[in-house]
């Protein structure tokens, strides 16, 4: 070897290039009504290392669209993927330019979901209204099915919906995924194929990654989330969001161990522009007694309290994450639905050992920290550790 990583091999996109052009992007179709519909999790012996999902019928219709890209898009390829209960976390390399941009070809399995879910959820009004039976080996949902919507689906006579030709009906046959044609709309007619009620109504969300070490990364994040899901089921008091918790006349809102607020001490990390400006110019010592005191004081049991912004301030937070100290996190974004933890931190929210807090409501737009966002949190830092 030439002394070339893996990582070296790829070819990355770089900010403001064009979506047409050669790339690796995260992409995530979401069930709009986050109803688990494609898969069930299934968690051995309560241990969430051997948690898997076990795909259901539209689970599988949704990984043949996803399978049949490359027929459509030979550029691209699939380098990983998890299908979860309520949505499908990707990763796509885009190993040539094409033609169209990613948005494209995301738009077009998009459409293929929305076809695949709408004659999922024919099947499932179909079966229900000729006697609510299920077949096994299709695991096509039955009338008592708690988690499928059984509402805005009319009966036959008023929609026009005919039951299905043969006992062999699925959706392999209405909507099959490495064919542009639509067997299932051609028997219906527009207007009652359109009123079958949608599963996915949402274009899937794309993520490029332009950085090194970016890939491996998502790739181990992807892997990971059925852990991560079984983790939230059996502990759900530190993952669930608690809003209104008021801390030194703030209101924040949290997820993780509230009790950490409970300590006797803390102590804020803020690595100040002069530490290091004076290691640049070949004085580290101070920078190095400070970093080494905030490790030192969280060995004697203080609570560390930052928002953890600079290189110096997240290699603190490594260490505490390493030697398992507890510490107090202060997010520059609110918790959306469904909030899950950063990878780094998500196994000691687990444990116990951290608690996230924002004092902001979620902004799904919000893609950089500012200067005003950093001085902020440092400042509520510094209000919580004189608590």
């Amino acid at each position: 070897m030439d002394g070339t990583t893996k990582q070296d091999q790829w070819q990355w996109q770089q900010e403001g290039t064009s979506w047409k052009g050669v790339g690796i992007y995260h992409v995530t179709l979401t069930v709009t009504s986050r109803e688990p519909l494609m898969g069930t999790l299934v968690i051995p012996d309560s241990d969430p290392a051997q948690a898997r999902v076990e795909q259901t019928e539209i689970g599988r219709a949704i990984l043949d669209c996803q399978r049949s890209l490359p027929l459509f898009c030979p550029e691209i390829q699939i380098l990983q993927y998890s299908l979860m209960p309520d949505h499908l976390h990707s990763i796509w390399y885009v190993r040539h330019p094409m033609e169209k941009s990613i948005r494209y070809v995301a738009q077009g399995f998009w459409r293929g979901a929305k076809k695949a879910g709408r004659a999922y959820s024919y099947l499932r009004a179909t079966s229900r209204l000729i006697g609510g039976t299920t077949n096994e080996k299709t695991a096509l949902p039955t009338a008592g099915n708690n988690h499928l919507p059984t509402a805005g689906i009319p009966a036959p006579t008023t929609t026009g919906i005919p039951a299905p030709t043969t006992a062999g009906s699925s959706l392999s046959s209405l909507a099959p995924a490495s064919s542009r044609e639509n067997p299932l709309r051609a028997l219906l007619g527009d207007e009652a194929y359109y009123a079958l009620p949608p599963l996915f109504t949402e274009v899937p969300f794309i993520r490029p990654m332009s950085r090194r070490g970016q890939l491996q990364a998502m790739i181990r994040y992807v892997q990971l989330n059925p852990q991560r899901l079984a983790t939230k089921r059996l502990m759900p008091g530190f993952f669930r969001v608690q809003k209104g918790i008021e801390i030194a006349g703030r209101p924040y809102a949290a997820v993780g161990n509230i009790a950490l607020l409970q300590a006797e001490h803390f102590a804020p990390v803020h690595v100040r522009h002069t530490l290091v400006d004076e290691a640049a110019k070949g004085r580290p010592q101070p920078l190095r007694n400070y970093m080494n005191g905030c490790v030192l004081a969280a060995r004697q049991g203080t609570v560390i309290v930052s928002p953890f912004i600079s290189p110096k301030e997240k290699a603190v937070k490594e260490v505490l994450i390493n030697e398992q100290h507890p510490f107090i996190v202060l997010a520059d974004n609110g918790f959306r639905d469904y909030y899950k933890p950063p990878s780094d931190l998500f196994d000691a929210v687990a444990d116990g050992r951290v608690l996230i807090l924002s004092p902001w409501e979620y902004d799904a737009g919000k893609r950089h920290i500012s200067r005003s966002d950093c001085v902020a949190l440092n400042t509520m830092a510094e209000e919580i550790a004189a608590m």
